[in-house]
């Protein structure tokens, strides 16, 4: 009989790549992994566990994993690319002349491409000219997927099918897929709140408080949505999972690699000691300088991102960045309810009178 099942692609072996395989293969899909390290790749499909990024995790044994690009695309209907973003472009690369233009294609990294200011599903388009192109973003710690801990997430994309197709493959009792058409904003404000990731593990270690934290992340929420409507993003999207939702999580988890980049630098390390001691990617510490010269291009005002990039590229003190945050300009909370113009001309008109 015909195997009608779905069949999924994934494209990277780290912790949420894993983690999708696994829930695609629960799901009941034929699932292929590929992945750069041969030995990892004999490890998975050997003991089912990926020591590397998810030591603890029992991988579905249905995962078959492989170092072979061409084996693992053969027959897929879904791919989903879950590859760092400065090698994302190589590897989409490299997978060209095994994809098909029928096959649904979805990113699962966040971050900026430096070179053109670019996010992956662009990078996609431009590799393969397909239709079916679409983003999965959202408040998703690997380790909490991993251990089935109820998660929600967002597919984005203009094209029903793709949108359809993922909630099919990845939705499950434990993991919930919403669907979204505003792949851009979806995808910016998953690359976005990296940066304030950050901030937040800053402010953890040099010791501040509560109210700290929410103003924080409130005024992070505003800048994201801020540089999100300039580059042509729904500013609505922000309100949802990609936004303050993946915010919330990233700025208060230890899990996220972020925070812990932050906080060593709240400690006194330097960039290079706080990334060493992480061991992985933070890609919030390459977007902040992406995220602050476009920013300065296009005349956003985003003190959050410019006040890390003197921290993380400057050599600034992460106190003496924020003392210097609260003697900044006090505009408008919500600007798409009051403008910041509306308020710097109201303060100006107060300044007369005072005089």
């Amino acid at each position: 009989m015909p195997d009608d099942r779905l069949r999924v692609a994934v494209l990277g072996g780290g912790s949420f790549g894993t983690a999708l395989a696994s829930i695609a293969a629960d799901n009941g899909a034929v699932v292929h992994q590929w992945l750069r390290d041969d030995e990892l790749a004999t490890e998975i499909n050997r003991d089912h566990r990926n020591s590397r990024y998810l030591p603890d995790y029992a991988i579905n044994p249905a995962v078959a994993a492989s170092s072979e690009m061409h084996a693992v695309l053969a027959g897929a209907d879904l791919v989903l690319v879950a590859i760092p973003s400065k090698a994302f472009r190589e590897v989409v690369r490299q997978a060209r002349p095994w994809l098909r233009p029928e096959q649904i294609l979805v990113s699962t990294t966040k971050g900026i491409q430096e070179e053109g200011f670019k996010l992956m599903s662009r990078i996609l388009e431009e590799e393969t000219g397909f239709a079916h192109i679409g983003v999965l973003s959202g408040p998703n710690l690997a380790s909490e997927v991993a251990d089935k801990q109820l998660t929600a997430t967002v597919i984005a994309s203009d094209d029903p099918l793709t949108r359809a197709r993922v909630q099919t493959a990845l939705g499950c009792d434990y993991f919930r897929v919403y669907a979204s058409n505003d792949r851009y904003g979806v995808e910016l404000g998953g690359a976005l709140k990296n940066i304030y990731a950050i901030a937040a593990g800053m402010a953890a270690a040099l010791g501040m408080g509560e109210n700290t934290r929410s103003m924080l992340m409130t005024r992070a929420l505003a800048e994201m949505s801020r540089f999100a409507v300039d580059q042509g993003a729904n500013p609505m999207t922000f309100l949802g999972l990609a936004g303050v939702g993946d915010l919330i999580v990233t700025c208060s988890s230890k899990l996220s690699r972020n925070y812990r980049v932050g906080y060593a630098l709240g400690e006194g390390r330097t960039l290079d000691e706080a990334v060493e001691a992480l061991g992985q990617v933070a890609e919030g510490v390459n977007t902040v300088r992406l995220v602050r010269d476009q920013a300065r291009r296009d005349g956003v005002y985003m003190p959050l991102a410019e006040g890390l990039y003197q921290v993380l590229f400057e050599g600034v003190p992460a106190r003496q960045m924020a003392r210097l945050l609260m003697q900044g300009e006090q505009s408008s909370d919500v600007e798409f309810t009051l403008s910041r113009e509306a308020v710097t001309q109201a303060r100006r008109l107060e300044g007369q009178d005072d005089g």
